[in-house]
C-alpha cells in the first residue's frame, strides 16, 4: 500500500467546541498537506471544518470543499479553498467526497459528522466502495460510540468483520501509519 493521494475528512462545524478537538483539526489538516495529501471535506468556514482547511491551506496544502447549494451562504462556505463544489444535496455531498477520495476520516463532530460516518461504513460493508474508514478518537470522544457497537456486536446486528471495517487511531501520527498501510490510491483522470 501508500499514502493516499486525497483523504476525505468528516468534522463538526460547531464553534462552541474545546480547543482540544480543534488543535486536532488543526493538526490533521497540516499534517495531510505536509504529506502531499488533498484534504476533501464539506466546504465549511467555521468551527473544526475551518480549523482543518485553514491548516491545510497554511502549510501550502491543496483543500476541495464539496457544499449543498443551501449552505453556500457567506456564513458557511469557505471562500479561500483551492477548489469548491457546489452540488444539489447532502446526498450528492457524501456521494462525492466519498467519490473523490482514497480514504475517509470522521473527526469529533455532531449528527452531521455521524450521519458521513455511518454511510461511509454502511457502504463499504456493502461493497459500494472499498476505502479504509478511520476515526481519530483523541482524548476518547467516540469512546460511548464504540461502546455502543460493541452492544450491537453482542445483540447480534453487527457481525466483528463489519464491526472491525472502521480503523480507530488516537492520534495523527497513528493516522498516517494506518493511512500508508490501508490505502491503494486510485489513478486521477
Amino acid at each position: 500500500m501508500s499514502t493516499p493521494s486525497r483523504v476525505a475528512v468528516y468534522c463538526g462545524s460547531s464553534v462552541r467546541v474545546a480547543e482540544t478537538h480543534r488543535e486536532l483539526a488543526r493538526d490533521v489538516g497540516r499534517t495531510l498537506a505536509e504529506r502531499g495529501i488533498t484534504v476533501v471535506y464539506g466546504a465549511g468556514c467555521i468551527g473544526l471544518m475551518g480549523e482543518l482547511a485553514n491548516a491545510a491551506l497554511d502549510a501550502k496544502g491543496r483543500v476541495i470543499g464539496v457544499i449543498p447549494t443551501r449552505l453556500e451562504t457567506p456564513e458557511v462556505a469557505h471562500t479561500g479553498l483551492t477548489e469548491t463544489i457546489v452540488v444539489d444535496s447532502m446526498h450528492a455531498r457524501k456521494q462525492l467526497m466519498v467519490g473523490l477520495s482514497d480514504a475517509i476520516v470522521a473527526l469529533p463532530g455532531g449528527y452531521g459528522t455521524l450521519d458521513e460516518l455511518f454511510e461511509a461504513i454502511t457502504w463499504r460493508q456493502l461493497g459500494y466502495h472499498d476505502k479504509p474508514v478511520f476515526v481519530v478518537d483523541r482524548d476518547g470522544y467516540y469512546k460511548s460510540l464504540f461502546a455502543f457497537l460493541a452492544h450491537a456486536e453482542h445483540e447480534g446486528f453487527l457481525r466483528a468483520e463489519h464491526r472491525n471495517l472502521l480503523h480507530v487511531v488516537h492520534d495523527v501520527d497513528s493516522l498516517v501509519a494506518g493511512l500508508e498501510k490501508h490505502c491503494h490510491p486510485r489513478p486521477r483522470l
